[in-house]
């Protein structure tokens, strides 16, 4: 008779477990898919690589092989608030914006700060008309690539056929 209840208990155990499981989870205004373990669930923040989320899931304390829906509500807080001092505890040499261009310190940005701070780098350069800007404008390649054959627009699809029958 024992037998026959442990599975039923175990089925209500799961059961109840499946009810906390968090198929989104929101950290740093992003929103991550539950079904990841949390070091990897971690790198859909923009802002945060491999080795960083490492560092946060060390400094946290939780396991990174954990499905990161399987966390607790104090697990995901403790993380998020750590993403939101990064720039207090990780070395200069792991911070994605180093020399700032107006106040000159090392930052890491996590989120939308990306996203605004690039765009007003692009809009400063054209503002100055710098060479990189005007390419920005034109919306050719800015890097140095070539733009006679690759990165082609309009009606070209390939090499045109010469005319004359030769």
């Amino acid at each position: 008779m024992a037998s026959i209840f442990i599975p039923l208990i175990m089925a209500k155990k799961r059961e109840e477990d499946e009810d906390e499981f968090k198929y989104i989870v929101r950290i740093a205004a992003s929103d991550i898919d539950g079904n990841k373990p949390v070091r990897y669930a971690l790198t859909q923040i923009k802002g945060v690589g491999n080795s960083m989320a490492k560092l946060v899931v060390q400094s946290v304390g939780v396991d990174e092989h954990i499905k990161i829906g399987n966390l607790s509500d104090e697990d995901i807080a403790k993380i998020d608030e750590t993403l939101a001092n990064v720039n207090e505890w990780t070395p200069h040499w792991m911070k994605n914006r180093q020399k700032d261009r107006e106040t000159g310190e090392d930052k890491h940005l996590v989120g939308a700060e990306i996203d605004l701070i690039k765009r007003d780098d692009i809009n400063l350069l054209r503002k100055i008309r710098a060479y990189r800007g005007i390419r920005h404008e034109k919306g050719l390649s800015v890097r140095g690539q070539r733009t006679r054959a690759n990165k082609r627009s309009g009606l070209t699809v390939g090499v045109s056929k010469r005319r004359g029958g030769k």
